[in-house]
């Protein structure tokens, strides 16, 4: 019985010295549709001296899987609501699970955004990097 005991406390010993497996992303980590709740605030023109006003978004976010991204939304801004807006553009994802993407066509054009990947990939956490705005927004695998 000791051997036995003594092979497992030496195998749970060298289990315990691997370092532990990091996620590793890409842009194919990102695939399908997104829900996407998005709230914050804004200045006209994205004017860092303005007042800020509120901003709130929900919509869909469809990614490639090869770095494209199109958006389908509506929300309101400081109470005025708007909808059927649309964006497309491009998004990069790096291996630590970082990244970015950047609207470039559509309603969106102009937007930019830094974000982490959870859960494999199945939710994205995301902030707006953009002068005047301060925004949060999440996305959620459909």
């Amino acid at each position: 019985m000791k051997p036995i005991l003594c092979a497992l406390l030496a195998l749970t010993a060298a289990v315990a010295l691997v370092p532990a497996v990091h996620a590793q992303c890409t842009a194919a980590t990102l695939t399908g549709n997104y829900g996407l709740t998005f709230a914050g605030f804004t200045s006209r023109g994205h004017s860092t001296q303005g007042n800020e006003v509120p901003w709130v978004v929900v919509g869909v976010v469809t990614f490639d899987g090869t770095g494209n991204v199109s958006l389908n939304y509506a929300g309101a801004i400081n109470g005025s609501p708007f909808a059927n807006q649309t964006g497309s553009g491009t998004y990069a994802v790096s291996s630590d699970c970082t990244g970015s993407m950047s609207f470039t066509g559509g309603d969106a054009a102009g937007t930019h955004a830094s974000m982490v990947l959870v859960s494999g990939g199945s939710e994205i956490f995301c902030l707006i990097t953009d002068a005047g705005s301060s925004a949060t927004f999440d996305l959620k695998k459909q």
